[in-house]
């Protein structure tokens, strides 16, 4: 049940990183042509670090299976 459980953490965390991933750099190409950087930057940490939490939930499952 615990292999199961990180197995759906890690896809909802990854699932939300590639769609926040993508909706920062589409309203930093559609709204800030000119502007500020900080935006697309804050909202790439915010997506990498999502998709740090999910892959690192898949290698929990994969170690609690295992053992």
């Amino acid at each position: 049940m615990r292999v199961l459980w990180n197995e759906v953490i890690g896809f909802v965390f990854i699932c939300l990183g590639v769609m926040m991933g993508f909706s920062t750099y589409r309203n930093f190409r559609d709204v800030n042509e000119h502007g500020s950087p900080l935006p697309l930057i804050g909202g790439s940490l915010f997506a990498l670090l999502m998709i740090y939490f999910g892959v690192t939930s898949f290698l929990r499952a994969r170690r609690i299976g295992r053992s």
